[in-house]
């Protein structure tokens, strides 16, 4: 504290890098200074909560917005249980106090007068004009009051700070309010500071905000950053009443939403005026906050009154997701990820525009360039699998996913070129074509769906797949892959970008390196136009949750079934259940649950299947009505649902075909379901009534893929009842557009009074080979 003192007698700013290596490692533990990254807010110990009058006020000005207080609250307090330091810096003690300022007066006005008066006089009698520093004298014991009481159910204690400006510059009153603070945190309370507005001095007339020493108290935000820094803070979350920071006011055209600010970009703001409510504005909260960040502690700023984030609006920053505006000094070497994204939308577009022969060629090109570079490609997946097993925390399962081979290379060349081949006919094909009337022609042609963000793990081969589809289809895309195959998708992505390049359309495909969790990701939904996860069931449903209105294209687990009939061919049945629950085990398309007919328990079919199984070695889980006919067996299943993706299966039992399909619609994931049977009319029953994206008779589940439907490559499998299901392929990646062509007199005719009887009348009178509706 020394050199701080010093430096504010002789009115020198302390050198910034002070910051870095004075700070006590106590709180957050990070060796001095704020964060660098989003993600890294988990690790704040000591945050300071900033309430602005526009999150603390109702909308009318008089009076507190309970719902968003308890919100908050009950976020601040489980914080504070989970071991972090927590303090508030609150607004309300004036529109509490005018709140009750106003009730006292009606209550004192004599019931004569209040009859006898008109509207206008009561009024101007009624309600006079309120000073606010006796407002502030009478709401701020009932604020703390409530306080207390939301606090207190949660356990947690609380305590009342009020302060002036005066009492930082006091060396003394600074020194005791350091010490009282620090206490209480000791105590795990959680103190609730204030400006005493009763008694509040003006701002000290010196220069505002220079240095990290000197900043005036003339709101709450000053205030805010000040406390922050004097208490050696991690975190400072200012809640205010709009998103963050925008480039430009909030509502004008063109404004965008600030992500990550950093100090030297304040040329590129626009500033609009000030809160509804409160004596700061936004300029005042970027400038508090920037003072905050050069004095060591991160700062994001975000909206505390949206009704449908305001209950977890505190919890999602310190999670490290993308809320409001996160401020920082460490500015990232490449491109953010809305930039990527802004980017691909832009390069999608001529991608589009391209002729089908151009995005055929690209793809070719993709094929080749990938059996050039294979020893590249081979030599970084080996880094990636080598590293994934000295980590010991991968599954067998998913490493042997993740490794790649020549005969993988040279079989997704292959696949690729089939899709290359597709792309001839694909984007601005005629799907319907009619002539509504005498020069005037309607048609609907496919068009891309715009930008594609493609979430995947472990699935080196799932990078080129999804850019051949995108670029076939005219799509930009997004990729995010996991983790622990950074080196081979980099490999991948570079080889991508090359073929791209010979039409001038390298960045349609963006491969996301960042920091950005999934949830950052689809929260871009005005800039995706649609999600595709290719990973685990835990991965689907993070991302549907996490979706915001933008649609989702997967499945959430692979659940699939073989039904056994009493009339199944014995040879068929053992190799279509060996393969459908051996050929790959991990795979979504694979068997895990084995229905049997129960007169085939009886038959030497049943053993042949289960000494298969065994010497393929797999563990075998008896359904409940399974176990009830064994003596001895292993444990029964827990539940029916369960996606092995392993060398494990259930089996059960079932009386027929029908109760089969009730069993699959039961515990199935509408995935992929098979029956082996000779009966031509159980097998067309099966089909038409169960309701799974594929429904297969006499065939592996395996085949549930787009290599093996002659797609070439797919995107994912969809159980979703949308346009695209099951496996899906270019088509599913292609809307339509509705095209009108006319020559303006016929429009000009419908558009006048009677111009929808003028064109019936048109097309009962025209040639019949006018009206012909093709294809």
């Amino acid at each position: 504290m020394l050199l701080q003192r010093l430096c504010s007698r002789i009115q020198l700013d302390p050198p910034k890098h002070y910051w870095r290596t004075t700070r006590t490692l106590s709180q957050g533990q990070r060796g001095g200074g704020p964060f660098s990254h989003r993600g890294e807010l988990r690790n704040a110990k000591r945050i300071v909560v900033k309430l602005g009058s526009a999150v603390v006020t109702r909308g009318d000005e008089c009076g507190l917005a309970l719902g968003r207080l308890a919100s908050i609250v009950e976020q601040v307090a489980v914080l504070q249980n989970q071991g972090r330091e927590m303090m508030i810096v609150t607004s309300g003690a004036v529109a509490f106090g005018k709140q009750r300022l106003r009730h006292e007066i009606l209550l004192s006005q004599s019931v004569r007068q209040a009859l006898h008066s008109s509207h206008s006089q009561l009024k101007d009698t009624l309600m006079p004009v309120l000073e606010a520093r006796a407002c502030a004298a009478a709401g701020q014991s009932g604020l703390m009051a409530l306080y207390e009481a939301m606090f207190s159910q949660y356990s947690t204690c609380t305590a009342q700070v009020l302060v002036t400006n005066l009492d930082f510059y006091d060396e003394q009153k600074r020194k005791n309010l350091n010490s009282t603070l620090q206490e209480l945190l000791r105590m795990n309370i959680v103190p609730i500071v204030n400006t005493n507005d009763a008694v509040v001095p003006p701002p000290q007339p010196d220069s505002d905000l220079q240095g990290v020493n000197v900043i005036s108290i003339k709101d709450n935000d000053s205030l805010a950053a000040r406390l922050a820094v004097e208490m050696e803070a991690d975190l400072l979350i200012a809640l205010s009443d709009v998103e963050g920071l925008y480039n430009r006011p909030p509502g004008t055209d063109d404004a965008k939403l600030i992500d990550t600010f950093y100090p030297g970009d304040q040329q590129s703001i626009t500033y609009g005026t000030k809160s509804r409510v409160g004596i700061g504005g936004m300029e005042a909260k970027v400038q508090s906050s920037i003072w905050a960040l050069q004095g060591g502690t991160s700062v994001v700023i975000a909206n505390g009154t949206h009704p449908k984030v305001t209950g977890h609006v505190i919890a999602d920053i310190v999670e490290g997701k993308k809320v409001g505006t996160f401020f920082s000094e460490t500015k990232p070497a490449g491109l953010t990820v809305e930039q990527q994204t802004e980017m691909a939308r832009n390069v999608g577009r001529k991608l589009a525009a391209l002729r089908p022969e151009q995005r055929s060629e690209i793809i070719f090109r993709l094929a080749d360039i990938l059996i050039d570079r294979k020893e590249d490609i081979l030599s970084a997946n080996k880094m990636d699998v080598d590293m994934a097993v000295s980590s010991g925390q991968l599954p067998a399962a998913l490493l042997a996913r993740m490794s790649l081979c020549p005969a993988k290379l040279d079989s997704l060349a292959s696949g690729l070129r089939q899709v290359a081949l597709a792309a001839l006919d694909c984007v601005g094909r005629v799907v319907r074509k009619t002539r509504v009337a005498h020069k005037l022609e309607l048609e609907q042609i496919t068009v891309p769906i715009g930008v594609i963000l493609v979430i995947f793990e472990g699935r080196p081969d799932c990078l080129p797949q999804v850019s051949a589809l995108a670029i076939a289809s005219g799509n930009a895309s997004l990729l995010k892959g996991g983790k622990e195959m950074a080196n081979t998708n980099r490999v991948l992505h570079g080889i991508t970008q090359e073929a791209l390049a010979m039409h001038d359309v390298k960045e349609a495909v963006q491969l996301v390196s960042t920091r950005e969790e999934v949830w950052d990701l689809c929260r871009l939904d005005k800039m995706i136009d649609l999600i595709v996860p290719r990973g685990s069931a835990e991965l689907l449903r993070d991302i549907r949750r996490a979706s915001k209105g933008v649609p989702v294209l997967g499945h959430s687990d692979g659940i699939c079934h073989v039904y056994v009939d009493v009339q199944a061919d014995p040879d068929k049945a053992v190799k279509i259940v060996r393969d459908s629950k051996c050929d790959y085990p991990a795979a979504c398309n694979s068997m895990e649950t084995l229905l049997i007919h129960r007169d085939v328990l009886s038959m030497p079919l049943f053993g042949q299947i289960v000494d298969m199984l065994r010497a393929e070695r797999v563990k075998i889980h008896p359904g409940p009505r399974f176990a009830s006919y064994l003596t001895f067996s292993p444990l029964e299943v827990q539940s029916m649902r369960t996606e092995y993706c392993d060398l494990e299966c259930c089996i059960e039992v079932v009386d027929g075909l029908q109760a089969a399909v009730e069993h699959i619609h039961k515990y199935g994931s509408f995935h992929t379901d098979v029956i082996v049977t000779e009966n031509e009319d159980t097998a067309e029953q099966f089909l038409q009534h169960l309701d799974s994206a594929c429904v297969f008779w006499n065939a592996s589940s395996r085949f549930a893929d787009g290599y093996r439907f002659g797609l070439g490559a797919e995107v994912g499998i969809s159980t979703a009842r949308i346009h695209a299901r099951g496996p899906v392929g270019l088509e599913g990646l292609l809307t339509t557009k509705w095209v009108l062509r006319g020559d303006g007199h016929a429009a000009a005719d419908f558009a006048q009074p009677g111009g929808i009887e003028f064109l019936h009348e048109d097309l009962r009178t025209a040639r019949a080979e006018e009206l012909q509706q093709f294809t």
